[in-house]
Parts: structure tokens; sequence; C-alpha cells
């Protein structure tokens, strides 16, 4: 039985129909575990950023500790030397040891300074932790949004695929073996679009013109034929 050509092209087209979906689909599927990586990644950096707000906070603390330390040695100090002072019996070791004080007491009043700096500096580093902190929930809450749009798209995706894939399989019943053949040759080798349109005097696959006497082998239906340059089928809509 002679193969009514125009009626394989036309179950063609509207496999190519299904195809390119799955192939959109299936192209979009492989895309979304990167937006996950890249949303990751930008939440990751602002944890870090958290991370290096709460060590410069803890630094600080620890800074502030030692200082109160080396206050008490040196007030213990100046304690010990002010005790020392009415046991003295020359003038000359007296007024020694007053400058001893003095200088304890400068050294003592210089660590006192930088103790209210860093309680200052603290206090500023942790207030902008706490914001940090309110940023990053918010933050957390904006990802977690997106990672899970992404989720329920790829599965949206999963349940579509599946139904085209049922599709497919069904439109194959009309397509002889041959024809199909070299359709899905062509299909993986051309980013999933294997049959294309006539628009004018173009291809509608790679936009380089058609000859006339090419279109007129499209119109007779003999054999499928197609483009000289991207080697898709071509066929004309003539069903309107």
């Amino acid at each position: 039985m002679a193969v009514d050509l125009q009626s394989q092209i036309y179950n063609l087209v509207k496999l190519q129909t299904v195809d390119s979906e799955i192939y959109s689909l299936r192209s979009e599927k492989q895309h979304k575990p990167e937006e996950i990586k890249v949303l990751q990644a930008a939440f990751e950096a602002k944890k870090e950023h958290m991370a290096i707000l709460e060590k410069a906070s803890l630094d600080l603390q620890k800074q502030r500790k030692d200082k109160e330390l080396e206050l008490a040695v040196k007030e213990e100090a100046a304690k010990k030397l002010q005790g020392q002072l009415y046991s003295l019996k020359t003038n000359k070791e007296y007024q020694t040891m007053l400058q001893q004080i003095q200088d304890a007491k400068a050294d003592a009043s210089v660590v006192e300074d930088k103790i209210l700096e860093l309680f200052d500096q603290v206090d500023k580093i942790k207030a902008e932790v706490e914001k940090e902190k309110q940023r990053l929930k918010e933050e957390e809450s904006v990802f977690l949004n997106q990672k899970q749009k992404v989720d329920d798209r790829l599965k949206e995706i999963e349940d579509r695929l599946s139904q085209l894939e049922a599709q497919r399989k069904q439109a194959l019943v009309d397509i002889e073996p041959k024809i199909l053949s070299q359709y899905e040759r062509i299909l993986n080798s051309r980013d999933g679009l294997a049959i294309v349109t006539v628009k004018g005097d173009s291809c509608g696959g790679c936009n380089m013109l058609v000859p006339p006497q090419v279109i007129n082998l499209i119109r007779m239906y003999e054999r499928i034929i197609t483009c000289e340059t991207c080697n898709r089928m071509l066929y004309i809509d003539e069903r309107a």
C-alpha cells in the first residue's frame, strides 16, 4: 500500500508539537538544580557575612576582658606602691615613689580609656549582629520560598512530561517506521526541532532561503524534502 506522505507529514507535525514541549521542559528541568545552587550560594554568602560579624564581636569582647585584666594588674601595682609610700625614709625615695605611682595611674588611665572604647565597639557590633540576624532570618524565608517554587516547578515538569510521553507513544502509532527513524535522527541532532514549516520562502528552522523549485517539490508530496542548510524536514501548511 502506498504511503500517504501528506498525512504522514501532518502526523509528524503533531508529534513535533509534543516533542518541542518535551525538549523545552527537559531543558528547563536540567537547569533547575543550577538555579537552586545559585540561590543556596547567595544565601550561604549572607550567612558567611553573619559569621564574620559574630567572630568580630567575640574578638572585641576578648580584647575588652584582656584589657580589664591588664587594668586590674596596673591598679594592684599602683596600690602596692601607694602602700609602700609611707615606709620610705628619704625625700628622694619618696619623690621617686610618687612618680612611679603617677606613672602607674597614667598607664591605668590609658587602659581604662581603651576599655571604654572597646565597650562602645562591642555595643555597636552587637547591635549590628542583631540587625543582621533579623535580616538573615528574612533572607532565609525568601530563600526557602524561592527554593520551594523551584521544587514545585520541578514537580509540575515531571507530571507534564509523564503526560507528554503518553501522548508521544500514542502519536508514534500513526507514523511509518522509516519516516519516524529519519525524523528522530534529525530531532536528536537539531535541538529537538526536526520538522518546520516554510514561512514565505524561508526555512522555519534556520531562516535560510528555500528556492521555488524546492517549494514545488514539497507540494508534490513524493518524498520528504529537507532544508539544504539545517537538514530539517520541510512542509507547507495547506490545511487552512
